[in-house]
């Protein structure tokens, strides 16, 4: 069972949020939805809540988020996020005929999640949240998102700010199509 943990909402706050695939596999690459992670920004933006930082990894994602105003709980809004992607992933699965992974992800569901009319886990239960306290900190994260596709085992592009799902190259340049994605120093 997830533990359900509260994150206390402060207006004109910046929180670096993380979440995972499933068993850590690689759903977002298997079903090429990394431009679905573009269109929950979007939602968000809209919402009037902007990315600072992003990377969407194969398996995970982290993004940091600034919050003007504090409209809807972390809990809503990530959960929310999840949903919307997890639709994406499965719908996209299903289009690939990815039928032996789907019966997988189906085979992760609890009897819980299951009475729930859940069909697949796509996602592992609950996130990570921290509140950027101070520019510290804010930058640290911003360093541990750019620099996540050539760490550790990761081996994604040559250079971190070449790898295309990242707002690395976007620091680099000061470059971006998506108006979603704002520089720290904008917010701070």
């Amino acid at each position: 069972m997830a533990v359900r943990t509260p994150h206390q909402l402060l207006d004109n706050s910046i929180y670096f949020i993380s979440f995972t695939c499933c068993r850590w596999l690689p759903l977002f690459e298997l079903s090429q939805t990394y431009s679905n992670v573009y269109k929950w920004f979007e939602r968000l933006y809209e919402q009037n809540i902007r990315v600072i930082a992003y990377v969407v990894m194969p398996n995970h994602i982290h993004v940091m988020l600034h919050f003007p105003f504090m409209k809807t709980s972390l809990q809503v809004l990530v959960g929310n996020g999840k949903r919307f992607l997890a639709y994406e992933i499965i719908s996209r699965l299903k289009q690939l005929n990815e039928w032996k992974l789907l019966n997988e992800l189906s085979q992760y569901v609890s009897s819980n999640e299951c009475k729930k009319g859940q069909k697949h886990k796509v996602f592992e239960p609950g996130f990570d949240a921290r509140l950027c306290e101070s520019s510290f900190m804010v930058n640290q994260k911003i360093d541990y998102i750019h620099y996540n596709p050539v760490s550790g085992k990761w081996n994604l592009a040559d250079n971190y700010n070449e790898y295309m799902y990242s707002s690395a190259s976007f620091y680099e340049t000061g470059h971006s199509d998506h108006k979603w994605l704002v520089h720290v120093q904008e917010v701070m």
